[in-house]
């Protein structure tokens, strides 16, 4: 393992945790949980402290959707919003799974913003009251504070990236013209000692971009830390010699750990810009989020790690997960099945077993069942890895967290449909002409590496994100698991692995039934799930064909993550 590089002022980020707030209970190398956490956060305040430096912690959103202990309660999220707020965050920004559901954006409002009360940030984003209609600031539009430690004097800010995919109560205010309304032009005036700029933001993304130039127009030399989100992998970007921005990966795989030396601190703010600073210097670290690891950068044990705070949160944690019933048994995985780490078609692909098997089965009604069908399912519905062994109620919202369901245009002309699949796989003019993003029907993880794919099948390592390390004979053997390369280099990782091959998969894969065997149909029912109806119509657009989302009917009941539990209770047995 790596030592955690310490400088005076210093960060812990989390990002996209997604509700995995139990760890992960069949990977241990991430298998702490929201308790260790805490107990971890609250020992490096402890050593901050007696180092006589500052340590803040950061969260940059997309903390729901993704995990049964937060999909599997009603309301969603009963029990998660108390455990997480038992720790301590000093800048805390809204990611855009907060926002899709009105329900969830009212309980952002109503519970996460008065739990992190002036801590909480949205620089672009409104809320709309419910009783009176009136559009106000979700949360504060920035904060500016001074360290406990160095009395370092810090103005931060917290956005969310130009999302367009938002529910009716929520606005969502362009980076672009944010930046150019007066408290944000007099809040860049201010003289600090650092601007930090967090939010649910890939670090290379053209919002971070424009922001920084803005900061940059008013203070040429003042330090910037920014911290990302959104895009699932660990990162770490470079804007200028004294800008840097931090990733902290996904579901608590990932602690991301950040320090800064030769900042301006005690007395000096409000210096003239004229003056030149002292050298400064950026590290970076990607901690493991595990027992193991915690231990080792706080150098203590398992009996004097733990806090009271640490140890009541995961007791709390059990007893919800215990509540919903989130280790009961659906059936047991004959296999690995995974989204990235084979490739797509294969044997081991989770999206060619749903291809092949389980789409076939479940998007299927009784009244339309001996009609010909193509059924649409867009990749990034699925979230995560099937493990082989237990296939539990908590499995079923983290493989599919979403409440989507299944819709249809019925009797549309075989030559139009058939062609609906390669034109959201391509990309190109089809999504361009009506604006909508291709990023958002594949994985998040998939943002990074797109660029460098050429094809949808196309074996790739995670391009400049996750390659290999060259290893001597006489290393240890390693278990897989990051082995990230960014701006700065190939040492950002506290724990040394063996590399994980990424293979690229399409935007939607789709899956024919009931087709005759001698010729071609003249007509089909094109199904697919609701959450990619504006691309399908689109696409449906582009053939010739103008339907409407009035042509769109309901194709069943159940949301897709239910239709893959009763597929999994049919088809695999109980004794794993």
């Amino acid at each position: 393992m790596r030592p955690l590089p310490w400088g005076q002022l210093n960060f812990l980020q989390t990002t996209d945790t997604h509700g995995w707030i139990a760890g992960h209970l069949q990977e241990p190398q991430y298998s702490a949980d929201w308790g260790d956490y805490i107990s971890f956060a609250s020992r490096m305040r402890e050593k901050a402290d007696f180092r006589g430096v500052d340590l803040l912690l950061i969260d940059t959103g997309d903390r729901i959707e993704g995990n049964g202990i937060y999909d599997a309660s009603t309301p969603k999220g009963k029990y998660t919003y108390d455990i997480f707020r038992e720790q301590e965050i000093d800048v805390i920004t809204t990611g855009n799974h907060e926002l899709y559901q009105t329900d969830a954006a009212d309980r952002e409002y109503e519970q996460t913003v008065p739990n992190y009360k002036g801590n909480y940030l949205a620089s672009n984003l409104d809320y709309i009251l419910p009783k009176t209609g009136e559009q106000v600031p979700m949360a504060q539009r920035y904060r500016i504070f001074t360290t406990k430690n160095l009395g370092i004097r810090v103005l931060a800010f917290g956005f969310i990236f130009d999302f367009t995919g938002n529910g009716n109560n929520t606005v969502v205010q362009p980076v672009g013209k944010t930046i150019k309304e007066k408290w944000f032009q007099e809040a860049i005036r201010e003289k600090v000692d650092l601007f930090i700029v967090a939010g649910h933001v890939t670090l290379p993304g053209p919002e971070y971009k424009a922001i920084f130039q803005a900061i940059r127009s008013q203070n040429w030399d003042t330090p910037i830390q920014f911290f990302g989100g959104h895009s699932h992998i660990r990162d770490y970007h470079k804007y200028d010699s004294k800008s840097y921005g931090l990733q902290a990966g996904r579901y608590m795989e990932t602690v991301g750990w950040m320090s800064i030396d030769g900042i301006k601190g005690k007395g000096k703010a409000g210096a003239s810009d004229l003056e030149p600073r002292a050298s400064l210097s950026f590290q970076r670290r990607y901690i493991d989020n595990n027992l193991f690891g915690y231990h080792y950068h706080t150098g203590l044990n398992e009996s004097t790690f733990p806090t009271k705070r640490g140890i009541n949160a995961s007791a709390a944690i059990y007893k919800a997960r215990k509540a919903l019933e989130l280790d009961h048994n659906f059936g047991c995985a004959p296999k690995d099945l995974w989204m990235n780490r084979a490739p797509y078609p294969s044997n081991d692909s989770l999206y060619t077993w749903l291809e092949t098997e389980v789409i076939p089965e479940i998007a299927v009604i009784p009244e339309r069942k001996d009609i010909p069908t193509l059924a649409i399912i867009n990749t990034g519905t699925i979230r995560f890895d099937i493990f082989k062994g237990a296939f539990t109620r908590d499995t079923t919202y983290i493989i599919s967290p979403f409440i989507s369901k299944l819709v249809s245009l019925k009797d549309v002309p075989y030559d139009a449909a058939k062609r609906v699949e390669a034109l959201l796989n391509s990309a190109g003019q089809v999504l361009q002409a009506s604006g909508l993003q291709a990023s958002q029907l594949a994985p998040p993880e998939q943002m990074a590496v797109r660029s460098n794919i050429i094809g949808p099948h196309n074996p790739h390592a995670a391009g400049g994100t996750q390659t290999p390390l060259i290893l001597h004979n006489d290393d240890p053997p390693l278990i897989p698991g990051y082995t990230t390369k960014d701006d700065a280099g190939d040492e950002g990782d506290d724990t040394l692995h063996t590399p994980i091959t990424f293979y690229n998969v399409p935007n939607v894969i789709q899956s024919a039934r009931s087709f005759p065997a001698d010729a071609d149909p003249e007509k089909v029912d094109l199904v697919f799930t609701d959450f990619i109806q504006p691309w399908v119509l689109s696409a449906m657009q582009f053939t010739g064909q103008n339907y409407t989302a009035h042509d769109i009917a309901p194709y069943g009941n159940e949301t897709l993550t239910e239709l893959m539990a009763d597929w999994i209770k049919r088809h695999w047995g109980q004794q794993c």
